[in-house]
């Protein structure tokens, strides 16, 4: 069987968000750029970006209480609120100015659902209530509502406050602005696009094997067809690694020195899915509580509105879990194989200081039934087994780096490793991960192709795409409302109610 051989500007590895956000993003750039994108399963946004697998709260750090951590003084570091906010704020840009070119239809992918904080106990209320007083100083969380009172709290969320005991100390706030994200719709509608485009290529059931970097500065990827066998090469100038947690295996065969000394936990998660309506209607919010001590911020407890497949659902979780498997279509010796001489002492440091967390996974995996119910409880009073059924979520890889002090790191967010030469690069990590596409992508333009987007055409046509990219929003009070005001309108999110104040 002969093989096939194709020459792209840009190859791009994973039909997720990530991929989908970048391929169009360039397109927009360069319409005339030649793109294949590989994706090993048979369709776009099965893993990740599926709706199932991720969260899906568009993280905005309106609810998260693990972006706004307290300082040893006592006081709450708002700056990782701050940027992830404004991140989301650039992705509503990017969205609304494809819904004006007629690209995505918004009422696909994204509703207005309010995000809420929730914490009990004398220690959890006067933390909540010290970050309500740091965040609504900043522009990005204007709005925001704080109550301790039993009656509001009620109103606000009552399947959560029904059946609890008025005597305990509760707390929430309250972001009316928050969005619900279908980031599996939302990718299948980008690749529609793109497809339709001149010059892309997409190819499902295609699994990336090897590359070769040649001294022309050319990637040679070499590419199997799952389903056929047959073996192609593509000869490209740029590839770009977004396949989730695949992606890791990925950036180790490259071979590019930047990759060396990286590895990756992988973490599973599950959700309890309510499979009664009447309960699905009592509740209308994105409601975050504090996670447990020693686990992963991805595993932060949450009572979530979603809306899937045109009809609204509830989850509560996730629940975590370990498996060695880096995609949950993966195959169980992801991590064994993941193992290198580079990173070997990093991945063994990262697991000595991160004990709290391999504890925590063992619990959480010994976790029956009724544990999981009694979780459940905490956030719903009154929940009963048979309103509620388990549901696999999406896998999880955390990053582990080198760390010149302990030797290796974890990490808990998404990282960029690119290679010197801007020739290739590889998206890392998890949480808030595709809520963030479009800065990351943004950054990533510039870093790859920084002749391109140093000239007027590429910089004009970013600023057309994301206004504000460059513009620090937290310092702009005024345009924050303005372009918050704007996208919600393009993207046909509710007004806000009026707040009392």
């Amino acid at each position: 069987m002969d093989k096939i051989v194709t020459e792209p500007d840009v190859v791009l590895i994973g039909a997720g968000i990530m991929s989908a956000t970048l391929g169009v993003m360039l397109k927009q750039l360069q319409p005339d750029l030649t793109i294949e994108i590989y994706e090993r399963l048979d369709e776009v946004a099965a893993e990740s970006s599926d709706a199932w697998n991720n969260a899906g709260t568009g993280h905005s750090a309106f609810c998260e209480l693990n972006y706004t951590p307290e300082k040893p003084n006592g006081s709450i570091d708002i700056s990782k609120a701050d940027v992830i906010a404004e991140w989301f704020e650039q992705s509503r840009q990017f969205w609304a100015h494809l819904v004006e070119q007629g690209i995505l239809d918004p009422k696909m992918f994204i509703r207005s659902v309010p995000h809420m904080s929730f914490v009990w106990g004398e220690k959890n209320v006067a933390f909540l209530r010290k970050r309500y007083q740091a965040m609504i100083k900043s522009p990005l969380f204007q709005g925001m509502q704080y109550s301790e009172d039993f009656d509001q709290l009620a109103q606000w969320m009552p399947l959560i406050m029904t059946g609890r005991d008025r005597q305990e100390k509760v707390a929430a706030t309250r972001m009316e602005v928050g969005t619900d994200v279908n980031f599996g719709c939302l990718t299948r509608q980008l690749f529609k696009h793109l497809k339709e485009m001149g010059g892309v290529q997409l190819y499902r059931n295609h699994e990336v094997r090897s590359f070769k970097h040649k001294e022309d500065g050319i990637w040679r990827v070499r590419i199997k067809d799952l389903k056929t066998g047959q073996k192609r090469r593509a000869r490209a100038k740029f590839v770009f690694i977004g396949a989730g947690g695949g992606s890791l295996p990925l950036l180790l065969a490259s071979g590019i020195p930047e990759g060396k000394g990286f590895g990756g936990f992988p973490v599973s998660g599950q959700w309890l899915k309510c499979t009664n309506p009447q309960i699905i209607a009592q509740h209308q919010a994105k409601v975050y509580g504090k996670a447990a001590v020693g686990s992963p911020p991805m595993s932060v407890p949450h009572l979530d509105t979603r809306v899937i497949n045109g009809e609204k659902a509830l989850l509560f979780g996730p629940y975590a879990g370990f498996t060695t498997k880096f995609l949950k279509k993966g195959s169980f010796f992801d991590l064994p194989f993941s193992i290198k001489i580079n990173n070997l002492r990093p991945m063994l440091a990262a697991g000595y200081t991160n004990i709290p967390l391999t504890k925590y996974l063992i619990n959480q995996v010994r976790q029956s039934p009724e544990d999981r119910l009694a979780a459940l409880r905490e956030y719903v009073p009154t929940a009963k087994a048979e309103d509620w059924e388990l549901e696999v979520a999406g896998q999880r890889v955390q990053v582990i780096k080198k760390d010149p002090k302990r030797g290796g790191v974890l990490e808990f967010g998404t990282e960029v490793v690119s290679a010197a030469d801007g020739s290739l690069a590889a998206l890392l990590g998890a949480s808030p991960g595709a809520s963030t596409a479009v800065s990351i992508m943004v950054n990533l333009i510039h870093k790859c192709f920084p002749q391109k987007a140093a000239t007027p055409a590429w910089q004009e046509k970013i600023k057309e795409m994301v206004p504000t990219f460059g513009i620090p929003l937290a310092q702009n009070p005024q345009l924050c409302e303005e372009t918050r005001a704007y996208t919600g309108r393009m993207l046909q999110l509710q007004e806000p109610h009026p707040v009392q104040r």
